[in-house]
């Protein structure tokens, strides 16, 4: 029989006990809610509170484990609706923004003469130089995992494949078509790295999903917008001329054209396999900084092997003018060095799709810096297919975001379920202690 405090000679009725235990736990509702709001107003933490008083619930748990409990998935919350939900897409839109200019100076260096397989070493030997004592001072201040033979595989074979021979051939196709081709080749990157991800499990494709037709919508849209806008320019903005067909179209006419777009999409697709193996190589080695290091490293020494095959003679390694150097310097301290840290840091966080649905916007952003600064005109295609990249780019984003919102909703839910059981067995743990000592004294 229950008692009030240390009386034994009062019990409470029955009726009294339900109508103080319902009262408590109304109030008890309220003030976890209006906590929890003022700690995170963009989540609702105490959606999966249950607090009614039934054995093994919320409410049979002192009151100090609550709000422990609220405390801790505030803490977990608190950065839902801020910064953290802008972060990933800010730093890939800058990553796109340095892509575009790489494209343009690298094409302008090769146009001065310098030789595609050589500037591929130049600027991973670059981007080493500049990455390489930051990565040490990072793991002499917070230390680091050891690179393993496990990591050393995934990232002398991500090196290999995402580096040395990606770039070579993208390069190559770059030499041989237009700088417009190259940009418009690499947005089939996001459908490619969509269908291989689906294949190998790293993204979930249900028909039946909103979520998924959004996906897969957004990415054909996306891909073709780029493509539209990058092919096929159509008349002048505000000039009710319209170009001739011949001129209508860009890049040159030919062999050389249908070879460079080959090497493009080889490239795209070699890249679209870099970011799946992204995934686990950043598991393996988590250190991003030194994962970058060690990929700018391995890229310089498999290059050079490729370059001494192809320029034996040490004549194209010659520097002629201040323009290279300068190319070289921001290719390799951007296009290399911060592009992989970029990249290895949203993949692990956010997914390999997530990433490569950005590339788009480069050919967006190359189109408006050509007209800035070569002064090229812009198309009515152009605009269209930009339209076309940017909502393409948000329907895939949103499908991203829902299955962001359903992930975070089941890993909160099995582990408020595991925290709860372990809190409810350690007072029962500790009561029979108690009982087992008292029937031994």
């Amino acid at each position: 029989m229950t008692m009030i405090g240390g009386d034994k000679h009062l019990p409470i009725p029955p009726s009294n006990l339900t109508s103080a235990r319902t009262a408590n736990e109304d109030h008890m509702q309220s003030h976890l809610s209006s906590l929890s709001a003022q700690l995170c107003p963009h989540a609702n933490v105490t959606r999966h509170l249950d607090l009614s008083a039934a054995p093994g619930s919320v409410a049979s748990l002192p009151r100090s484990h609550i709000l422990l409990v609220v405390l801790v998935l505030a803490y977990k919350n608190r950065g839902m609706g801020g910064w953290e939900d802008y972060k990933y897409p800010i730093a890939m839109g800058v990553l796109q923004l340095g892509y575009a200019g790489v494209a343009l100076v690298t094409k302008a260096a090769m146009l001065q003469g310098m030789s595609p397989p050589v500037l591929v070493v130049y600027r991973q030997a670059v981007a080493t130089l500049a990455v390489a004592p930051v990565a040490y001072l990072s793991r002499r201040k917070s230390g680091g995992p050891s690179l393993g033979l496990r990591s050393f595989s995934l990232i002398f074979l991500s090196t290999l494949v995402g580096i040395t021979i990606n770039q070579n051939i993208y390069y190559e196709g770059l030499y041989l078509a237009t700088s417009s081709t190259a940009t418009a080749m690499a947005n089939l990157v996001p459908a490619i790295t969509f269908v291989m991800a689906s294949v190998v499990g790293l993204e979930k494709v249900d028909i039946r999903s909103l979520r998924s037709i959004a996906k897969i919508a957004g990415t054909v849209i996306c891909v073709a917008g780029a493509i539209f806008m990058a092919l096929l320019r159509g008349p002048k903005l505000l000039n009710a001329q319209a170009l001739p067909v011949t001129e209508s179209r860009i890049g040159p006419e030919g062999e050389h054209w249908l070879q460079g777009c080959l090497f493009l999409f080889g490239s795209a697709s070699l890249w679209s396999i870099w970011l799946i193996l992204q995934v686990p190589a950043s598991a393996s080695y988590p250190d991003h900084v030194s994962l970058s290091a060690w990929m700018c490293f391995f890229g310089t020494l498999q290059s050079a092997v490729v370059a001494l095959f192809f320029e034996p003679n040490l004549a194209a390694w010659t520097i002629h003018s201040s323009f290279e150097i300068i190319s070289c310097l921001f290719i390799g301290i951007f296009g290399s060095g911060v592009s992989f840290f970029v990249q290895a840091w949203c993949i692990a966080q956010r997914g390999p799709l997530f990433s490569a649905m950005f590339n788009p916007l480069c050919t967006v952003i190359a189109t408006i810096l050509a007209a800035l600064l070569l002064h090229e005109e812009i198309y009515v295609g152009s605009l269209i297919g930009a339209v076309g990249v940017i909502g393409g780019l948000y329907v895939v984003l949103w499908g991203k975001a829902k299955d962001c919102q359903v992930m975070n909703k089941e890993t909160d839910t099995e582990s408020l379920q595991t925290n709860y059981k372990l809190d409810l067995e350690e007072p029962l743990l500790s009561d029979k202690s108690t009982h087992t000592n008292e029937n031994n004294a």
